[in-house]
């Protein structure tokens, strides 16, 4: 009996603070918890009990990833393009042409997502995360809903320690899906300096890419090579038209385009700049209005009488 109520004790921990519990207690979990749901998958310890990473590909390797350390949360974590996780599914799927009408299941159905945050987050941290959530479910048909510990298919947003920064999937994985927002500490305010880096990586889990991998994006920006760090110009590459079409302008306001000086050798110099003048880009304020529209159009908010009025959205809202 004692050594029951420990485990229950330990699996309810691991359910309200996201920490890791021995793998004999997370293999009882289903037994031995009263009827209430599913609790976020509880994962195996490691030697210094911080959770085991994901199965991701195209990750450097981790004397590579600490050169990282001075640049952008997004670039940090050191995976595809610095903040896409990438399985073996997925890299499948993006070799051959990742384009949404030939992979509908990567789409939420119905638009409807549900997510979890982290206990982990203090009260402020998680008020920013859910008016991100707000900003999305407002501008969108798109609705993002409290997940009820019985849908298979969530988003489980919380502060991964490795690889830490601000990470996630490319559309609906299936099952429980991270997002990985770092927390702030005293020396950084994480993934969460504003609503936008949220945005940012929730709109990946829905289905969204980088603005500048787009096919015509040279048209638009010159990259300065020479400034780029050697294991980081994989992270510039285009993906070819068939991969990558879109019917919507290049977006230099986009929420999605990479900052100026990312994956910079000396961040005081860029790594981008806009062929147009005047422009900037790596806003991490909010969805621009072409980022909002795009959206609405991944997710069919257009359909019936709805155009109109997800437009007008867009564009009063919509970052300019």
């Amino acid at each position: 009996m004692n050594q029951m109520v420990t485990a229950v004790i330990l699996v309810m921990v691991t359910y309200f603070s996201g920490y890791c519990v021995p793998k004999t207690v997370a293999n009882l979990k289903s037994s031995i918890l009263p009827p209430l749901g599913r609790v976020p998958a509880a994962v195996e310890c490691t030697s210094d009990n911080s959770k085991k990473p994901e199965n991701i590909l195209m990750r450097l390797a981790p004397e590579e990833t600490k050169k990282l350390q001075d640049q952008d949360e997004e670039v940090k974590p050191g995976l595809f393009e610095g903040d896409i996780a990438m399985d073996e599914a997925m890299y499948d799927k993006w070799r051959v042409g990742f384009r949404w009408t030939n992979f509908p299941d990567k789409i939420w159905k119905n638009g409807i997502v549900s997510y979890y945050i982290s206990e982990l987050y203090n009260e402020a941290s998680t008020q920013l995360i859910h008016g991100a959530i707000e900003k999305i479910n407002y501008m969108t048909c798109v609705k993002l809903i409290p997940w009820d510990r019985q849908t298979v298919d969530y988003i489980h947003i919380q502060p991964v320690k490795d690889p830490s920064g601000c990470w996630s999937h490319v559309g609906r994985r299936g099952g429980e899906q991270v997002v990985s927002l770092q927390a702030p500490t005293d020396y950084s305010p994480g993934c969460l300096a504003s609503e936008g880096t949220p945005i940012h990586e929730i709109m990946h889990a829905l289905g969204t890419f980088h603005e500048q991998s787009r096919w015509d994006r040279d048209k638009y920006i010159d990259l300065h090579r020479d400034n780029i760090k050697p294991n980081s110009l994989q992270n510039f590459k285009i993906q070819p038209y068939h991969k990558a079409f879109t019917k919507y302008p290049y977006d230099y306001n986009s929420l999605m385009h990479y900052g100026n000086n990312f994956f910079a050798v000396d961040r005081s110099k860029p790594t981008i700049t806009p062929k147009k003048e005047g422009v900037s880009v790596g806003q991490r304020e909010g969805m621009s209005v072409l980022d909002c529209i795009k959206l609405n159009d991944l997710y069919g908010c257009f359909k019936g009488h709805k155009e109109s009025y997800y437009r007008r959205i867009c564009r009063t809202y919509g970052v300019k």
